[in-house]
């Protein structure tokens, strides 16, 4: 949701504003263009050369620059952008914000903005918890204005701990990228708003014993990037994950699971959906009798005999629900071999629409890597799409699957 955007950054005077310097490359990490304003009191902490050289951008700090003013810069500052952020907001700047006065840069471009604004408050827990800054919060709630944090933790006062901390630059980002998306939904720009995506996504983990299990080479990359797409889409999305490395996507509901049979659980606690993608690498077998201890070398040199039974085939179990099949959905088929005849069988057996294909043999480096080449198989023929990064992949399935809900 950031990539693209034009964020105002207001930093405000607290030792929490060092912290603003991550923040600003986490924001441009994700394609985000950052506009810094500075108060008087930001620059006794920090400077605006470091604030600049991160931003790459000129630093506003007086509402008097001739040279920035003589176009009244501080009302472009306020309209020209996708969102201001006040990172940290003191007490002070709360305050004043509250009550409409501007005797500064940052409070004229605060009351001049029609843009969503994101407050990220730092302050002494005493400061946080006084009367008069409760219903300062309460009035700038009342407009609209949204707040990440603050956090519990220690003050930089020795011996003072609570709520107070400013929020971390990733929680920022996280909440920054939810403002944005509902903003978009409010416009009516996003396709997918107001629709219910299930994804499923990594390897399931099938127990042999308490010790060992049996797997897969899934890294989840492909479905957790899924989940983000659709959720920049305007969705609602559910996400049902294997055992990953990877972190749970922001914003969105994820739920953990371990085995084919937990997966399968989950998925129906889930229904009704619009779009399903089942895009999890589902264990085919499980053992018959899981190990109640750890299963021991005997010193016959032969293998214990593990008996397999075939898991529950998730995507079919879905698409032959006869109340609660989503309108659209979506399996993939990782090979290697046969890919098409392969993808085009899973297709009619279990009643899916498309049926995204990929050759996963081990010189290709898509189980795992970042890139993947697929083929989208459905009941009108095949396409070849090109090698791309898994996020883009993503992003041009979800494109799609929202084109497709309004045929």
């Amino acid at each position: 949701m950031l990539n693209g955007k034009q964020i105002v950054l207001i930093i405000s005077g607290g030792i929490a504003a060092y912290k603003s310097l991550d923040l600003i490359r986490r924001l441009k990490e994700r394609g985000a263009r950052v506009i810094p304003v500075m108060t008087a009191g930001a620059q006794e902490f920090i400077t605006p050369l470091a604030v600049g050289a991160l931003s790459a951008e000129k630093v506003f700090t007086s509402l008097f620059d001739r040279e920035a003013e003589h176009d009244v810069g501080h009302i472009r500052l306020a309209r020209d952008h996708d969102l201001v952020l006040i990172a940290p907001a003191t007490a002070n700047l709360m305050a004043k914000t509250a009550h409409g006065i501007a005797d500064d840069l940052a409070t004229a471009v605060l009351l001049a903005t029609d843009k969503p604004v994101l407050v990220a408050p730092a302050m002494n827990p005493k400061m946080w918890h006084n009367a008069a800054t409760t219903r300062n919060i309460t009035i700038l709630q009342e407009r609209g204005i949204r707040f990440v944090g603050p956090a519990r933790g220690e003050m930089a006062e020795k011996g003072e701990a609570g709520v107070g901390r400013m929020s971390d630059p990733l929680e920022i980002v996280a909440a920054a990228s939810a403002v944005l998306r509902d903003e978009e939904i409010r416009q009516n720009r996003l396709p997918l708003a107001g629709k219910h995506v299930l994804i499923t996504s990594g390897p399931t983990h099938e127990p042999i014993d308490p010790v060992r299990y049996i797997a897969n080479r899934s890294s989840g990359k492909q479905g957790h990037a899924l989940a983000v797409a659709a959720y920049e889409a305007g969705a609602r999305v559910t996400l049902v994950s294997g055992p990953v490395d990877l972190a749970d996507p922001d914003n969105i509901d994820t739920i953990r699971v371990e085995s084919a049979a937990d997966m399968l659980s989950a998925v129906k606690s889930c229904l009704p959906a619009d779009i399903a993608i089942m895009a999890a690498a589902v264990a085919d077998w499980r053992v018959a009798a899981e190990g109640a201890q750890k299963i021991k070398k005997d010193g016959s040199g032969k293998p214990p005999a593990l008996g397999l039974v075939e898991n529950p085939d998730i995507l079919a179990t879905v698409g032959h629900h006869e109340s609660l099949r989503p309108k659209l959905l979506i399996g993939f088929a990782a090979e290697t071999q046969n890919l098409i005849d392969n993808a085009r069988s899973k297709l009619e057996r279990k009643n899916a629409d498309w049926i995204i294909a990929n050759d996963v043999s081990p010189e290709t480096g898509i189980m795992g890597g970042d890139a993947n080449t697929v083929r989208l198989v459905s009941r009108d023929g095949v396409e070849d799409w090109p090698e791309m990064n898994k996020a883009e992949v993503a992003r041009q399935i979800v494109a799609r699957a929202a084109a497709a809900l309004d045929e």
